[in-house]
């Protein structure tokens, strides 16, 4: 790709309306208050419209009601070269791959790797340094294995995999096309299965099961997917999740599911579509959460959810507009409790 780009070929590439100067060159992003000349910014959140009046960007993308106008046109508004779009920051994340700087694969088989013979590789693979694939394992054409990378045996890659350095995917993973996952996650260890033995120790459970993960889906760093005990655990489609995520054995997790950094679902749990987990939530197991759920942060999901909404922190689980009144009425506690004590005193 050119290290520049016209903001005509931004524009028509991002359908937006754009005002001012389509011949200037773009070579990069960057926020509002860092952007160079050169260099395009955008505006997705208000509380940084405030920045839109000394940023140096050669042009913002952004919503209409930023633009500047002679009809009381407020100092947070923009006089320069904009991109207007309803949704900026989906702007902003279409065109971010126009300016990646990640290096790209080069097909080919790094010297080091250690490939069985019955493994299948598609067309145009990179392997890199030191990286092993078990017997029987299939790689997608276009896929990428980064340095040291682990494919366990009978695992299936889809097409176009990015699988970055330090991976560790067991035997009888299956990932769909387009999966992409970073450096230092484990998928397909065995999940936490053991019973007591009735003399204080504990006897292993062998997980039989497998990990089965559908296309486009991207998995942070240090995220750990344990394999099903019997049966196997299951990502829907276009799920994301963030860095240190565990999920356990036999969790079912529907499609365009979204997991943000240290939050977790226990063993057999089930989450439907269109779900948030945000940071820190947890879902204990054998419980059900159905369609379009969002869990706020450090939220304990103790029991099943059958209606979509938000739930928020505390013991019991409960609707976020009446945590947030309980919320108040405990701050107010001690105020209460000091009138209620007058009123006896004065009785």
């Amino acid at each position: 790709m050119p290290d520049a780009y016209s903001l005509a070929e931004i524009a028509a590439f991002l359908g937006a309306e754009l005002r001012g100067d389509a011949a200037l060159r773009i070579s990069g992003l960057n926020t509002l208050i860092n952007a160079r000349a050169g260099e395009l910014a955008f505006l997705a959140n208000e509380k940084y419209s405030s920045q839109l009046s000394a940023s140096n960007a050669s042009a913002v993308i952004m919503a209409s009601k930023h633009l500047a106008s002679d009809q009381g046109a407020d100092n947070t508004q923009y006089q320069g070269t904009v991109l207007l779009l309803d949704n900026p920051y989906l702007g902003y994340a279409r065109i971010s791959q126009w300016f990646d700087r990640a290096p790209p694969a080069v097909a080919g088989i790094h010297p080091s790797a250690v490939i069985a013979d019955s493994v299948l590789l598609g067309a145009d693979v990179s392997i890199g340094a030191n990286v092993v694939v078990e017997a029987d394992a299939v790689i997608g054409a276009g896929s990428f294995l980064g340095a040291g990378a682990y494919i366990g045996a009978g695992s299936q890659l889809g097409d176009n995999a990015r699988i970055s350095a330090n991976v560790s995917i067991y035997h009888d993973v299956v990932l769909g096309q387009g999966v992409t996952i970073h450096s230092g996650s484990v998928i397909g260890a065995d999940g936490f299965g053991f019973a007591p033995d009735g003399n204080g120790q504990w006897l292993k459970i062998y997980q039989i099961g497998g990990v089965e993960i559908g296309d486009h889906v991207e998995i942070g760093a240090c995220t750990t997917i344990d394999r099903g005990a019997l049966g196997d655990t299951r990502i829907g489609n276009g799920v994301i999740i963030d860095n240190h995520v565990q999920i356990a054995h036999n969790v079912v997790i529907g499609n365009n599911c979204a997991l943000a950094a240290y939050s977790g679902l226990a063993g057999s749990a089930t989450m439907g579509n269109n779900c948030i987990l945000a940071g820190d939530a947890c879902v204990v197991g054998h419980v059900s959460i159905c369609d379009n759920v969002q869990i706020t942060a450090r939220g304990l999901v103790t029991k099943s959810i059958s209606e979509p909404g938000s739930y928020s922190s505390g013991i019991p689980l409960m609707k976020t507009r009446e945590w947030r009144k309980n919320a108040v009425r405990m701050s107010q506690l001690d105020a209460m409790a000091r009138r209620l004590k007058n009123v006896e005193l004065n009785k």
